[in-house]
């Protein structure tokens, strides 16, 4: 074992989101008489949040009551519709049962609100994750350290045994503020190009070669 703990993202990293997040962000315009956005325009705003997918989503400079009510349409519709086409990477499912046999910890630590990310891991990851850990008003979302370093002090793990999987510029940030090593994946929500640009420096092209790198 290389690590003690290891804490992955959720969206994009092991579990494909998106098509079920585009749909619900396109339902949530629509429905308030705004115009929709492509799904490549909805896989480049995700990644800070629920909340910020909404500003980014709506038109440029909409008021803040406009996106009030985008975002309770998104919410009351992802809700119920959060699992229809979502599901996990090819591979990530009998790696995560490989590691938990090898001894790790694992966790989640994600932007996607705890309510939706519990249910989530419930669904597809089953007594797998040791702890998962979504937004929460108590806790600065990412890329601010304060998940990681929580996760890390609720499992009795260290900054030294600890390592962090993520597909952004959002978790290289959070990687880097908590100080332990990143290993990016590249299947997620960018592009190889745009993940070194943001200082990713250990990368997994696919789940045999992560599974090489933990």
């Amino acid at each position: 074992m290389k690590y003690k703990l290891a804490i992955f993202d959720l969206d994009g990293t092991i579990l494909e989101t998106l098509e079920d997040l585009y749909n619900s962000v396109n339902y949530a315009l629509s429905q308030n008489n705004l115009p929709v956005r492509t799904l490549k325009e909805v896989r480049a705003f995700v990644g800070n949040g629920i909340r910020n997918l909404m500003i980014r989503s709506c038109p440029d400079n909409s008021p803040t009551e406009v996106v009030d009510m985008v975002h309770k349409t998104f919410v009351e519709h992802y809700s119920a519709h959060k699992a229809d086409n979502t599901a996990p990477y090819e591979g990530i499912v009998d790696l995560l049962k490989t590691l938990k046999k090898e001894g790790y910890l694992l966790a989640v630590a994600s932007n996607k609100d705890d309510t939706a990310v519990k249910p989530l891991c419930e669904k597809f990851f089953e007594g797998l994750f040791d702890l998962t850990l979504g937004n929460r008003p108590d806790i600065a979302r990412k890329p601010a350290p304060d998940c990681v370093w929580k996760i890390i002090k609720d499992l009795g793990a260290s900054l030294d045994d600890t390592v962090y999987i993520g597909d952004s510029e959002v978790d290289i940030e959070t990687a880097k503020r908590a100080e332990v090593p990143c290993i990016t994946v590249t299947w997620g929500f960018r592009d190889e190009p745009d993940l070194k640009k943001a200082g990713a420096t250990i990368i997994a092209h696919d789940v045999n070669e992560l599974k090489n790198l933990l």
